[in-house]
């Protein structure tokens, strides 16, 4: 899952595609990203995580200068909307969350599974 969207798959896109990420910063090779904007190939992008985020999102930089060079790059465009990934951070995901996990730990300890288990599956498996 690093770089999916990344130059060559860019180069095969049709000419003003919107690329959306709320998921991964890595899945798109943000350096490609800045081209496909560049050369019009990508007509817009909306992302709430960004490659290298760990360095920029959660810090308040007002006031300073921006030293990814890719990011301010972006953000300086029009059809580009950056946000910072805090789709947790609401009361109700957080509620879910909880209720979730509290009812994962009930159902293992009484029926010992669980419902929403994560397992690696294997054509012999």
């Amino acid at each position: 899952t690093y770089h999916l969207i990344n130059q060559d798959s860019v180069e095969k896109m049709k000419k003003g595609v919107v690329i959306i990420n709320t998921s991964r910063g890595a899945l798109v090779d943000s350096g490609a990203l800045l081209q496909g904007i560049k050369k019009r190939k990508i007509g817009a992008a909306c992302l709430d995580v960004y490659e290298e985020e760990s360095n920029v999102f959660y810090n308040n930089f007002s006031g300073h200068i921006i030293e990814d060079d890719v990011l301010a790059r972006l953000i300086s465009f029009p059809n580009v909307i950056v946000t910072s990934h805090q789709a947790f951070l609401t009361a109700e995901a957080l509620e879910n969350i909880s209720k979730t996990t509290l009812g994962n730990i009930k159902q293992f300890l009484t029926e010992g599974k669980c419902d929403n288990e994560v397992f690696y599956k294997s054509e012999n498996y």
